[in-house]
């Protein structure tokens, strides 16, 4: 038999709209997909799948079940087969284990103390005296009484030993919460206390809806790091996990689109704004892990981080890792100061999506940055402008869109179109993780003969264009820190260009 955990995480995981496309041709029909039954003959399509609710149906013979009745009907399968042939396809190991009623999964304990405490957090939220200021708190930022149910939000209390005690008296002992990273110890003290105290806190959810984990935002008179997290444990590792995507994947499959954010308040606060396709990773930079998760809801992201320098490299690490996972990213640019928060709260939703509609592909970004620190208009500059452009070349899984931007990249710096795959076939494509800050290989050259010598700035702490050198000061278009490389090339006349900053597609938010 199957455990029943794995056959839950099969069924969240999987796709059923790709699964059943692989023998059904079907076409979108509004929020849902259509074809002719496969199960009978017609000639009109009364076959609908149903993504939002993970299930299909037949209005012409009856037919109707979830992915795994669909394949054993469609594939001859027994049940066992069906789950194991959806897992293949989802990427999860399935595993069989033997018929005992004594069966229990294993990470059950951890399971049960994670939605204990969530219990016992929102119980202090909504204590009327030790959850008040909290509560006060939330409401400024936004965040009403239904939200903060509807998310689990709740309250660690400024107590050493406040959870400790409560699970104590339900029977979870000190190991399964120390299991579970929620209590801790110091190298002063073995015994235990509360890893989360005076801050509000934020359940994470696996994809199977169970929680997995917890993030903390510090709140009151608390001392500590601003936001902390749970540690990595047996059920949560943070780089294969996404904020909020358990509620939203629904919504990102229908829009095709995610909205990628920083923080759990971000999410929050957009989906109380009636912005449903929305996911944050969880306090660590995205990996492709993660990219490759989203892209089996997801074809297309917009990025809404800050627009500072620091978030500008998150911005495009993370889209270079984006397009390695096949996802298209765009950048969206809020006003200086904001947040997805803020503008929700201060400009509403239909202010956010002029933002989203008005978002800049990520190579177009780019370049507009490069036209902006003078980087097209000399030689120099653009040999250097080419380093900081050719890692989002290589991390482009689509094979049109790389076409596209090699030929954008050609057209804005002069550079041949044959020189520039040269450039990206010479160097394998990077690490997902890696390909962001990946510095391209030095171009060859020749000596003598009056041959320009290119120079190259290299940078190891820069890269939040996707290269070494791209961190530059505010008050100088050259890196901080820099060693200078050469190599050699023709040069030709060039004309300082405006670019086009044509946005994507309007993005609906619905």
């Amino acid at each position: 038999m199957i455990p029943d955990d794995q056959v839950e995480e099969v069924r969240a995981r999987s796709d059923i709209v790709a699964v059943i496309g692989e023998h059904v041709p079907l076409k979108r029909a509004g929020k849902d997909y259509r074809a002719l039954c496969p199960f009978h003959e017609e000639k009109t399509p009364s076959f609908y799948v149903v993504p939002a609710k993970g299930f299909y149906k037949c209005f012409g013979c009856g037919e109707s079940g979830d992915l795994f009745s669909f394949v054993m009907k469609r594939m001859g399968l027994d049940f066992t087969e069906a789950v194991k042939y959806a897992g293949r396809k989802a990427g999860v190991a399935v595993r069989e284990v033997k018929r005992r009623p004594e069966y229990q999964d294993p990470n059950r304990p951890l399971y049960e103390a994670n939605a204990f405490a969530r219990e016992y957090y929102r119980e202090q939220l909504g204590d009327e005296e030790a959850g008040r200021l909290a509560r006060d708190y939330l409401r400024d930022r936004g965040i009403d009484a239904e939200t903060a149910e509807r998310f689990g939000i709740g309250f660690a209390p400024d107590e050493w030993r406040g959870l400790r005690t409560a699970a104590a008296r339900h029977g979870i002992d000190d190991a399964i919460l120390l299991d579970a990273g929620l209590v801790t110890t110091s190298e002063r003290s073995e015994e235990p206390y509360d890893r989360f105290r005076s801050r509000i806190v934020f359940p994470i959810e696996g994809l199977t809806g169970k929680v997995i984990a917890f993030g903390g935002r510090l709140f009151g008179q608390g001392k500590g790091a601003k936001y902390l997290n749970s540690p990595e444990t047996p059920v949560y590792h943070k780089g294969e996990e996404l904020y909020g995507l358990n509620r939203a994947r629904h919504e990102i499959r229908k829009e095709g689109a995610v909205l990628l954010v920083e923080g759990y308040t971000d999410v929050v606060s957009l989906v109380a704004h009636e912005v449903a396709n929305v996911v944050a990773s969880l306090g660590t930079a995205l990996t492709s892990v993660q990219a490759r998760l989203l892209a089996r809801f997801a074809s297309r992201a917009f990025l809404l981080y800050d627009s500072d320098m620091a978030g500008l490299r998150a911005t495009f690490r993370a889209a270079d890792i984006l397009l390695g996972a096949g996802i298209h990213p765009s950048v969206v640019t809020l006003p200086p100061g904001e947040d997805p928060d803020s503008v929700a709260r201060h400009e509403g939703r239909e202010a956010l999506l002029r933002y989203v509609s008005d978002a800049v592909d990520v190579l177009d970004r780019k370049l507009q940055i490069l036209a902006t620190r003078d980087r097209l208009s000399s030689i120099d500059g653009i040999r250097d402008a080419v380093d900081r452009l050719l890692p989002t070349l290589r991390a482009t899984r689509d094979p049109a869109l790389r076409d596209i931007y090699i030929s954008r990249v050609a057209a804005e710096t002069g550079v041949r179109r044959e020189t520039l795959e040269e450039e990206i076939a010479r160097a394998p494509a990077a690490s997902a993780e890696g390909a962001g800050m990946a510095a391209a290989p030095k171009p060859p050259g020749r000596r003598g003969g009056g041959a320009h010598r290119w120079r190259r700035l290299r940078s190891p702490g820069c890269g939040g264009c996707g290269s070494r050198s791209w961190a530059l000061s505010a008050s100088s278009s050259r890196c901080s820190s820099t060693t200078a490389g050469s190599s050699t090339a023709r040069a030709r006349p060039w004309a300082r260009r405006t670019l086009s900053t044509r946005p994507t597609a309007p993005y609906s938010g619905r």
